[in-house]
This record gives C-alpha cells, sequence and structure tokens, in this order.
C-alpha cells in the first residue's frame, strides 16, 4: 500500500495539492496522512507572557488544528471517494521539518506532497520557505504543486541525468509506477557535447530503464549549454507535465539548493516538480 504525507497550513494552495494528491494515485490503494505542526503558529504569536496561558493557547491551536484537519479529510473524501484509500489526521506540536521527518520515518512513507507555497503565497517565489526546507532536509521523495496548478494526469515526464550517480530502486520504482498507470512518455534529457559512453554511464541508464519497463521512453541529448535553460526549453519544447529532478552529491539540484534558492538560479518550473532525494530506505 502507497503510503503519502500531506502537510498542511489550511491554505487554498494546501488544499489544492492534497486534491491533487488523491488523484494521482486514484488507481492505487495508498493511506494519506494529513499533517498540520503548528508550533511555530503557538511560538510566533505575541502576548505570551505566562506558561499558563501559553499552555493554554497550546491546548487551543491544537484543538483548531484537529478540527481543520477532520474538515479537509471530509472534503477531500467528498470530492474524490475512492475505496482504495485512508485518510489520517495528526496535529503535532513540533517544528515542520521534524514533524515531517518522524511520520515519514514511523510510516516508511513513499513520498511527501506538498505545495510550493502555503499560507504566505509571495508570488514573486516560486518555493516558500517550508517547501524549500522539506525537499532540501526531508530524506523521502518530495513532490512540490505549483500555486494554482489544476490537475492533469501525468501524460509527458521529464528526467534530466549525467547518469554518473546510480539511483535508489525504491525511488525509480516510484516513478515508473506512476508511469506505467498514466501510459506516460518518459523522456530522458542528457546535457552534453559528449556521447553517453562510459561504464558507469551505460550501467546506471539501464538500471533506469530495468524500473522504466512497459514505459515509452525516449532519450534526448542536447549540446552543453546552462542547465537550467536546458531543462525549461525541453519542458516547453515535448509539452512536459511533469519533472523529475534528483538530489544528491554533486547533482544539479544539490548545487541549485545549496548554492542559492530554486528563485535565484531561475528554475521556476510551472509543472508539479518530484524530486528525488536518492537516499537508501528499506
Amino acid at each position: 500500500m502507497r503510503k503519502i504525507v500531506l502537510p498542511t497550513d489550511f491554505s487554498e494552495n494546501a488544499f489544492n495539492a492534497t486534491k491533487f494528491a488523491a488523484q494521482l494515485f486514484k488507481y492505487e490503494k495508498a493511506e494519506f496522512f494529513l499533517l498540520n505542526a503548528y508550533a511555530d503558529e503557538v511560538y510566533n504569536t505575541e502576548g505570551l507572557l505566562t506558561q499558563e496561558f501559553l499552555d493554554e493557547f497550546k491546548e487551543t491551536t491544537r484543538t483548531n488544528s484537529d478540527r481543520e484537519l477532520n474538515k479537509i479529510k471530509e472534503e477531500i473524501t467528498g470530492l474524490f471517494p475512492n475505496p482504495k484509500h485512508q485518510f489520517h489526521t495528526i496535529s503535532s506540536f513540533g517544528t515542520l521539518i521534524d514533524e515531517v521527518n518522524d511520520l515519514v520515518d514511523r510510516e516508511n512513507a513513499d513520498i511527501i506532497i506538498t505545495s510550493t507555497r502555503g499560507k504566505t503565497n509571495d508570488r514573486k517565489m516560486t518555493f516558500g520557505s517550508n517547501s524549500l526546507q522539506i525537499i532540501k532536509y526531508v530524506q523521502c521523495p518530495v513532490l512540490s504543486i505549483p500555486a494554482g496548478y489544476e490537475y492533469t494526469d501525468p501524460k509527458r515526464l521529464l528526467f534530466p541525468s549525467n547518469f554518473m550517480l546510480p539511483y535508489q530502486r525504491r525511488e525509480l520504482k516510484l516513478v515508473g509506477d506512476l508511469a506505467r498507470a498514466f501510459c506516460t512518455e518518459v523522456h530522458m534529457l542528457y546535457i552534453s557535447n559528449f556521447p553517453l559512453d562510459s561504464f558507469r554511464q551505460k550501467d546506471n541508464l539501464s538500471a533506469i530503464e530495468e524500473q522504466f519497463y512497459d514505459v515509452k521512453k525516449d532519450f534526448h541529448q542536447v549540446e552543453e549549454q546552462e542547465k537550467t535553460k536546458a531543462i525549461l526549453k525541453s519542458i516547453e519544447d515535448l509539452n512536459i507535465d511533469l519533472l523529475v529532478l534528483v538530489n544528491s552529491r554533486h547533482s544539479y539540484l544539490e548545487n541549485v539548493l545549496y548554492q542559492s534558492t530554486l528563485d535565484k538560479i531561475g528554475l521556476h518550473p510551472k509543472i508539479p516538480f518530484l524530486v528525488l532525494q536518492n537516499f537508501h530506505r528499506t
């Protein structure tokens, strides 16, 4: 059974990501974990002068969180009734990253699905701080849904790689399962002036293709250039509706995340963006 973590701050963007998740896994048995971490909401409130007031406010916030989570559960199951799906609600007094990490470990979750922006909804930024923190620090695949994105079945997927690193089989299998469910075309993008002919590259490509069995695959090579530009051009030229990048040591995505923010680099995908963490998990 697929296990999906859905962090929420009760914003419209977060609910849109929850709707996307219910539709993306409509063909699979799945457990969805709606999570609200509310420690920051408590500590950021002005006027907490006494321990007694703090304890009272914590309890009130937890009660409100439980109520809002149950409202989301009722609304999402009403919109997308599916006997294959189970929804659980979790209110946690802790920081978002810690609570998401703990839940992922406890449930051995397969994927986290979140919105690119939450309540603040700063339209100047592609990714809000919470979304970026989850992508950077939680060792589980993360699918980010752009604000206002309307669900469509993923029919064309872009998988850029230099094929120099081996990827985790579990994470590749997740992508392969989705591709088979929707008859998705997988477009592998290689950005280089040189042919893909080293033994390492060939073995890694073969391992990827092994998990993408029964999937239509196309291989594209473009000349060496700024990678963001090449990815965005391929998204447009190939009419891509799901971008997959792998976050690992010395990868393009790691350089994006740790040298700057996604927005400063200029990677502004207007489509769902799946980050594979390439971290071994059982």
